[in-house]
């Protein structure tokens, strides 16, 4: 078996997989159609006024500066297993990479994005 036969064999065995777990549950899954389903759910209390409100985007800049680490822990990982083997070149770009991460962290502290100002309204 080919490089590509194998391939479109994975490919179309991942989409008949999940098409055919979608489709199950869609079938065998309760229908019960209410009002409640509707509506926001806040601690079991009933939601006073409009659910759509507006966030700051600092709560969006935290996130994309959690994605930042996070994906680079991901890197990080598999790097550290290999180490040995990699030799002085695998060092150099793993610090070239960590530098990098660094300056974007750098700009953002400078930016002032890392600091939270909460605004509290009544």
């Amino acid at each position: 078996m080919t490089d590509s036969t194998f391939f479109v064999v994975a490919l179309l065995a991942g989409i008949i997989l999940v098409a055919g777990g979608l489709g199950l549950a869609l079938l065998i899954s309760p229908k019960s159609l209410n009002f409640q389903k509707g509506e926001p759910y806040e601690c079991g209390l009933p939601t006073h006024g409009t659910s759509w409100m507006q966030f700051r985007v600092g709560y969006y800049l935290y996130a994309i500066l959690f994605l930042m680490f996070d994906v680079e822990i991901i890197f990080l990982f598999p790097w550290a297993t290999v180490v040995r083997s990699l030799g002085m070149t695998g060092l150099i770009s793993i610090l070239i990479f960590i530098a990098i991460l660094s300056l974007g962290l750098a700009y953002a502290w400078k930016k002032g994005v890392l600091e939270w100002k909460s605004k509290i309204s009544k």
